[in-house]
């Protein structure tokens, strides 16, 4: 797979694969390195990238964020260098953990900035618990479509006050499958974003 993944950016972040160099003509950017291994997530998909430029648009500095599904770390890392705050991560897969730690090292963000839980956001309510009630500004899915929407009714408790939920992931024939069980779970649409066949639909908590 290395094979596949180059340097490339959006807006002001520079991400590349940890075996590259740093252009020269680059050093003004905010620098992502990642290195996927076994988890998915090197920032190249459409859908990551989609989520990206949302983050860069609502996160403000200090914003505690859940990323739900981290596979590589690439968005909580992403969220860091902008300046949130925290990151609490959830995956199903107990090797996304290993790989997100690795990728905060190689950024050089300490360990402490970041919280990650194996489990099941949908129905564990333990792992519900820890994650906690209304503590975050910005929650973020890059998953599938069917997964959003499973997830919907539980996202608003997560939230702040005005958060925001950023998903993707979504194949453009299930948009509306997606906007319609986010609004069902009491979020308001603010945006919506398409890359391809991929969108990005962004909701707040009002």
């Amino acid at each position: 797979w290395k094979a596949y993944f180059s340097s490339f950016s959006i807006g002001n972040i520079f991400i590349k694969p940890t075996w590259e160099d740093m252009p020269e003509d680059k050093s003004d950017m905010t620098l992502v390195e990642i290195d996927p291994g076994v988890s998915f997530g090197t920032g190249k998909h459409e859908s990551t990238q989609l989520v990206i430029r949302q983050l860069q648009k609502y996160l403000q500095e200090g914003d505690q964020v859940l990323d739900v599904g981290c596979g590589s770390g690439i968005l909580s890392i992403v969220a860091l260098k902008l300046g949130a705050r925290e990151v609490v991560g959830t995956d199903l897969d107990a090797d996304c953990m290993t790989s997100t730690r690795d990728n905060m090292q190689v950024n050089h963000l300490d360990l402490s900035l970041g919280a990650f839980y194996v489990g099941n956001l949908i129905d564990d309510e333990e792992l519900q618990e820890k994650v906690g009630t209304e503590e975050y500004e910005i929650v973020v899915a890059n998953i599938l479509a069917p997964v959003i929407i499973a997830m919907a009714p539980v996202i608003p408790a997560r939230l702040k006050q005005g958060g925001y939920f950023i998903t993707s992931g979504i194949i453009d024939f299930k948009e509306n499958e997606v906007k319609e069980a986010i609004e069902a779970a009491g979020l308001t649409i603010v945006e919506i974003n398409h890359q391809g066949e991929w969108v990005n639909i962004t909701a707040q908590k009002q």
